[in-house]
């Protein structure tokens, strides 16, 4: 059996520093410089390789949200699935460089996402 793993957990807040320093503090991490690739957000990867990213709205439209991206093998296979169940698109598979493949998909008026490695 497949088990599920979140490989990117995006968090939008218009206090990423704010954010940042209460998990800084209770989590005894810590989070990157802005990574212009992932839309400015800081960083921060976990023991089980997976990555925390916080940041602010990219669109004055865009609303404070936490988003899972899940780590699937093949993303357009992912998302065609999710698709026929009902899923509505919001952004079709993309290559950010040096990173991987995502896609964002809304079920039950929440976002989620998808992350090929």
């Amino acid at each position: 059996m497949k088990t599920m793993k979140v490989h990117y957990l995006e968090i939008v807040s218009p206090d990423v520093d704010g954010i940042c320093a209460a998990y800084e503090a209770a989590h005894n991490v810590q989070f990157g410089a802005p990574d212009q690739l992932l839309g400015g957000a800081r960083t921060c990867s976990l023991a089980d390789g997976s990555i925390v990213g916080i940041r602010v709205p990219l669109r004055e439209t865009e609303e404070p949200i936490v988003r899972p991206y899940w780590l699937v093998d093949d993303i357009q296979k992912a998302i065609d699935l999710v698709k026929a169940q009902g899923a509505e698109i919001a952004v079709p598979p993309l290559e950010i460089p040096g990173k991987g493949i995502f896609a964002i998909y809304i079920n039950g008026a929440v976002d989620h996402g998808f992350w090929q490695l």
